[in-house]
């Protein structure tokens, strides 16, 4: 019997919201039916480990996993049971065990509900790890051809949104993919300490086990292809914490990448432009608009996950060995965690994938201050002769006479005396050409691309 459809309450549930913020594949990923499918699952195997223990009898695992395998739960009786005893995995096992038959006595044998929730909870996210690492991976790509399509893209580099050096737009991409980069480090880090099992007891010690409890956990780990944990931790929640923790950085890593887009898509800067797609951030009123709808999507997923980050800091807060509370709150935050962070991914993949880069635009914005911005370069040309903090003042009387004089820097530097003195015209208009002083943004790109 399917279970009773609940009204869509929020953003991610609902049909005019939920598909642009998460992705089907998480959200097949981490739904509740396949959370249910996961306790299933974890049952079936936790009686086929303690047959080849001896622990309960073969044909009692036999049993049970066939009768796993063609499972057809009554979820709506399921949903009504959980509300009234606060756990599935009550209402589960005894709709399981009538399935399984006389195998049904030996279901569930010397676990408590958290080892089966919190096991669960692990398979979904090695699955969900999986993912986002694939969605992870595109978007570096992504920006891996960016960084070397436009190594040498010249464009204005901006600090406290002004002018402030030449830079180049592939050494920018190659930027936000360092961050990337590191998350994809994180991932593989954060694996071992998180997809271990969890089968611990009542209490955490194993007693209804006897002495076999131990062999019981790491017959069933690797059952489930999962890690063995030092010691019990269903009231230390560090590892599943550091998950979502994980999620909310890759949002702001792409957060940050979104509002630089979005600022370049502004009317005024016009150096980039989300992919066009028809209608896609189009106005109901203004016909020229072309909105940074996957920008906007990727910022409020990102503020989204940062509160699930924060709400998984007090879930970690566990009163002695089984917590009054604080675990309930994992069950909005680690799904909806990863599965903001999945769809922001996917988001990023499309804006990124097809970004519509306008050299022309960069270079028009680049000369706007006409050469102001490279006033720094002359300063540290004229450093040598005059020292540096009267070449800073000398630069910036020119710099304001510049301004005042609506001319270029070049034409103010040539008109000023104590720059001529030391600096000849040739070697200004080489000075104030902001192609020439670019660093190492070059090398930059090439050492990180040359570590994919």
């Amino acid at each position: 019997m399917a279970a009773r459809s609940l009204a869509p309450l929020t953003a991610l549930d609902s049909p005019l919201w939920g598909p642009s913020f998460v992705d089907d594949d998480m959200r097949e990923l981490v739904s509740a039916d396949a959370f249910v499918d996961a306790c299933v699952t974890t049952e079936a195997a936790l009686a086929r480990a303690q047959a080849r223990l001896g622990i309960i009898p073969k044909e009692a695992a036999e049993g049970i996993s066939a009768a796993a395998e063609t499972l057809e739960l009554d979820r709506e009786r399921l949903a009504h049971e959980t509300a009234v005893v606060g756990y599935p995995i009550l209402p589960l096992v005894e709709q399981m065990s009538a399935a399984c038959g006389p195998a049904g006595k030996h279901l569930h044998w010397g676990a408590t509900t958290q080892d089966i929730m919190d096991t669960a909870t692990v398979l979904q996210l090695r699955g969900g790890l999986d993912l986002i690492e694939r969605r992870l991976d595109a978007v570096r790509d992504a920006l891996a051809t960016l960084a070397r399509d436009h190594r040498d893209t010249v464009m204005a580099g901006r600090t406290h949104l002004q002018h402030a050096l030449p830079v180049t737009f592939g050494w920018k991409a190659a930027v936000w993919l360092s961050a990337l980069d590191r998350h994809k480090e994180r991932l593989a880090q954060v694996r071992p300490r998180l997809l271990v099992v969890q089968f611990s007891g009542a209490s955490g010690t194993l007693a209804s086990l006897g002495d076999r409890g131990l062999e019981v956990q790491a017959e069933l780990a690797a059952e489930l292809d999962l890690g063995v944990p030092d010691i019990t931790w269903h009231a230390m929640r560090d590892g599943v914490a550091e998950a979502v923790q994980l999620m909310a950085l890759i949002g702001g890593s792409l957060g940050k990448i979104a509002c630089d887009v979005s600022v370049m898509m502004t009317t005024e800067v016009g150096e980039v432009s989300e992919p066009f797609a028809r209608h896609r951030g189009a106005s109901s009123t203004m016909p020229q608009k072309q909105n940074p709808i996957s920008c906007e999507l990727i910022l409020a997923a990102a503020r989204l996950m940062r509160n699930h980050a924060t709400t998984m800091l007090d879930a970690m807060i566990h009163d002695f060995e089984r917590a009054t509370g604080p675990w309930h709150l994992e069950w909005s935050a680690v799904p909806e965690g990863f599965a903001l962070a999945s769809g922001a991914l996917a988001q990023a993949e499309f804006l990124l994938s097809g970004l519509q880069v306008r050299p022309d635009a960069m270079a028009r914005n680049l000369a706007s201050t006409r050469g102001l911005i490279v006033a720094e370069a002359v300063m540290m040309a004229l450093a040598p002769h005059t020292g540096r903090t009267e070449a800073h003042d000398i630069v910036y009387r020119c710099c304001r006479a510049a301004i005042a004089g609506d001319t270029t820097l070049l034409e103010a530097l040539a008109q000023d005396d104590e720059v001529t003195a030391h600096l000849d015209r040739a070697r200004l208009e080489t000075l104030t050409a902001p192609e020439n002083y670019l660093g190492t943004a070059g090398e930059m790109v090439d050492r990180l691309l040359s570590q994919r």
